[in-house]
């Protein structure tokens, strides 16, 4: 709960932090560690175990925004070993995975007409799956009729032979009145 309400202060510190690193980094010179390279600021940045647990976060990593600067192919300021008290053995052994580029409008354009073919099939799938169980239903519908029609046929036979009966003995008594 602590730490809930002191988010926001702590978020924005530890993305100025995260600026200063960076800029650090870009402007570091041969020969000189990484804290000569921050220099001393109006406020020194004292929330290094916070830093610890969130430098991984993919909101705190920091991204070099200038090229590195080259010795014969060799890169001068990207070793291996950090000069930085504040990187740990732990965070060495971690490797930050390069998130791709998101696809850009012409190659999504080219990808969406490639796939016209398959989305044609797609669609006439569709329209088949579709159309059969059109059919599944016209012919339940045919066999329900065909079924109704029959329980008419049967209720008007029953009708028929109930009112000869009726019929029957309306005669019989008839007949047997007038002898």
């Amino acid at each position: 709960m602590a730490l809930s309400s002191r988010w926001k202060i702590l978020n924005k510190e530890l993305g100025k932090w995260r600026d200063v690193l960076a800029k650090a980094r870009d402007n570091h010179i041969s020969g000189e560690n990484l804290i000569g390279a921050i220099g001393q600021g109006k406020k020194t940045f004292n929330q290094h175990e916070c830093w610890e647990v969130v430098k991984n976060c993919k909101r705190f990593r920091i991204i070099p925004t200038s090229p590195p600067v080259m010795l014969n192919k060799t890169p001068l300021h990207d070793s291996t070993i950090s000069d930085s008290p504040l990187d740990s053995p732990m965070s060495q052994d971690l490797l930050i995975e390069k998130e791709s580029r998101p696809i850009g409008r012409k190659a999504m354009k080219a990808k969406k007409g490639s796939n016209s073919s398959t989305n044609t099939s797609k669609f006439f799938e569709e329209i088949a799956r579709q159309s059969a169980i059109r059919i599944e239903i016209e012919n339940y519908q045919e066999n329900e009729m065909a079924i109704q029609a029959e329980y008419v046929q049967e209720r008007e036979y029953l009708r028929k032979q109930h009112i000869e009966k009726t019929d029957r003995e309306t005669m019989t008594m008839d007949t047997e009145g007038n002898l």
